[in-house]
């Protein structure tokens, strides 16, 4: 099911060049196109979409369901350590139990993520809130589109379905879906031992599968809040928020960069409630202290 690429592969181009992006996202095995529409077919025919679960991270739009967890129950989907057990909609999806056993990992968490369109993960950083120990994230996509990619370190990165990949959750990162259809991936959460490393050992990207954004320019920066402005001032608050927080999708951004546009939004408004809240939720995604 799974092919280790050869060591030759790890001179394959890393996306835009950076050997941050690589760090932060990278293929680390092909899959075979059977096993891939088998656990596709599974996940479509689920008969449920999942919950929506971290509300604070996302615009709407994004659903999980559990195949693995510490309760058995599907909609269980906040992330613990532990060693985890089939869920009940696991145990409906044969194709996709065979393809986990075979990576014959040390699992955390293995759930469907389902990313609508014209929805959003705001940047942030996961694990935060678990104990230290080495673990790493791991990626199927079963459906996706263009217009569905991880924008983490400058770039977007879009995750083909022809491949597994790892994802380093722990770096700033943030994931859109702007039209559609959905993005259906698996995503397992493992600790780290030598199946793993064996699984990781030669991280790489193709060319197209990245891309540098753009810098913003003082000319962007003042349009954009331009157009905010403009909408607070009509009384569309969230939709002013969310055209700064978009900014992150479209900008090379520094880390935080569309949380720090937020607070000058609310700052020129004389709005010192919604600065504050504003810093209180970056230091939050961010896993700042």
């Amino acid at each position: 099911m799974v092919t280790t690429l050869p060591a030759a592969a790890t001179a394959v181009q890393a996306g835009p060049g950076r050997p941050e992006v690589l760090d932060q996202v990278a293929r680390l095995a092909d899959l075979e196109e059977s096993a891939v529409e088998q656990m596709r077919a599974e996940a479509l025919g689920a008969p449920t979409r999942g919950v929506v679960a971290y509300g604070e991270y996302q615009s709407g739009g994004w659903w999980t369901t559990s195949l693995l967890n510490h309760s058995g129950d599907p909609h269980d989907v906040v992330i613990g350590d532990g060693r985890p057990q089939s869920t009940s909609l696991l145990e409906e999806m044969p194709a996709t139990a065979r393809f986990l056993d075979s990576l014959g990992l040390n699992f955390m968490y293995v759930r469907l993520a389902r990313l609508e369109p014209h929805s959003y993960l705001w940047e942030h950083r996961d694990y935060a809130e678990l104990r230290e120990t080495d673990r790493h994230r791991l990626h199927i996509p079963l459906v996706t589109n263009p217009s569905a990619v991880l924008v983490t370190a400058g770039a977007r990165v879009h995750m083909a379905a022809d491949a597994l990949w790892r994802l380093t959750p722990s770096q700033a990162h943030g994931v859109c879906n702007t039209t559609g259809p959905d993005r259906l991936h698996l995503i397992a959460d493992v600790y780290a031992d030598d199946a793993y490393q064996a699984l990781a050992a030669h991280p790489h990207l193709r060319d197209g599968d990245a891309a540098d954004l753009p810098e913003m320019t003082a000319a962007d920066r003042a349009g954009l809040l331009e157009r905010a402005g403009q909408l607070a001032e009509l009384g569309f608050t969230t939709a002013a928020e969310q055209t700064l927080l978009r900014a992150f999708y479209t900008y090379a951004l520094p880390e935080g960069g569309a949380y720090d546009l937020i607070t000058e939004l609310h700052a020129s408004c004389g709005a010192d409630a919604d600065v504050s809240r504003w810093r209180a939720a970056k230091a939050h995604l961010l896993a700042r202290p």
